[in-house]
């Protein structure tokens, strides 16, 4: 037996909910993360908007009234494009010969890589239609992103899901469920790496107070492009790092690759975290240079 491990908190899936005759409405806590992650990014670039200080040439690139407008088309990318994302880059076999369930998003089942490319698209389009700039528009997401990514990797641990693989440190925790409990060599307690809390850690605090200090402290909201890129290439390297200490999805697990890699050679590979986390890398850090030494450079400010 670990001589330390943590037990599961027994908080539930439900933030509350009532039962009316057969049938139960409930909140459940991934719901309200996305609402309140939302709501505080929304507030967020209000804020930033009503700073003309912070923009180049003192001049945001929308109206207050356009934001609202664009919060619509951002929910849609993420619901859309994560639900589609988690369908074809994680299990596309089963939902192709169950097509319906698709829609069951309700039971759970996102991708933040398919939710990042549904917000590219609807950002696009929202740009394209209103002729607003899209690299500070970019840069706005990027600022308000963050709180919900702290929000929903909570919500994934309060779910029991996504856990981490098994470990004897002393901050493992014991997850429930047979899935959980099923570690190979091991007949008593399980304990696995709270990686949810790992990603909240890194892609919520650490990742929102730097684009935060860079906003507001540094002006990079005038070098349009630096915020997007410092996400982009923070967010893809917290991922890239965390898949290490991530449990696989069970697809990806066979005899000769017990790891979980998604692309495998001999002993080593990468996940399908680590595939899908290496471009935004390479886009973040391609988009930092642009704007410190492309066009707008001249604008950049003196303290980095």
């Amino acid at each position: 037996m670990l001589p330390f491990y943590i037990p599961f908190p027994e908080i539930g899936t439900e933030a509350f909910g009532f039962d009316v005759g057969d049938f139960r409405i409930a909140m459940r806590w991934y719901a309200l993360a996305y609402i309140v992650g939302i709501l505080l990014g929304w507030w967020m670039i209000r804020r930033a908007l009503a700073r003309a200080d912070l923009w180049a040439q003192s001049t945001p690139p929308m109206t207050t009234k356009q934001l609202e407008d664009l919060v619509t088309w951002i929910i849609l990318g993420v619901i859309v494009g994560g639900r589609l994302g988690f369908v074809l880059f994680y299990q596309p076999a089963y939902y192709f010969q169950n097509p319906i369930e698709i829609l069951v998003i309700w039971q759970g089942g996102m991708s933040f890589h398919g939710g990042f490319f549904g917000v590219v698209v609807a950002g696009l389009l929202f740009c394209y239609r209103n002729g607003i700039p899209i690299l500070p528009t970019a840069d706005l997401l990027a600022l308000a992103t963050p709180p919900g990514l702290f929000l929903g990797r909570l919500s994934n641990f309060t779910n029991n899901e996504l856990w981490g693989r098994p470990t004897d440190m002393p901050w493992g925790v014991a997850f429930p469920g047979d899935a959980a409990q099923y570690c190979e060599g091991v007949v008593d307690i399980c304990a696995r790496h709270p990686s949810q809390l790992y990603e909240a850690l890194l892609e919520g605090l650490v990742l929102g107070l730097i684009l935060l200090i860079l906003a507001w402290r540094r002006g990079w909201l005038r070098t349009p492009g630096g915020l997007t890129g410092v996400f982009l290439a923070g967010y893809g390297s917290a991922r890239f790092l965390v898949e290490f200490f991530r449990q696989p999805d069970a697809q990806f697990i066979t005899a000769d690759n017990p790891i979980g890699h998604a692309i495998h050679w001999g002993t080593g590979g990468l996940t399908m975290g680590q595939i899908l986390s290496t471009p935004m890398v390479i886009v973040g850090i391609l988009l930092i240079i642009l704007a410190r030494f492309g066009p707008t450079s001249d604008q950049r400010p003196a303290e980095i």
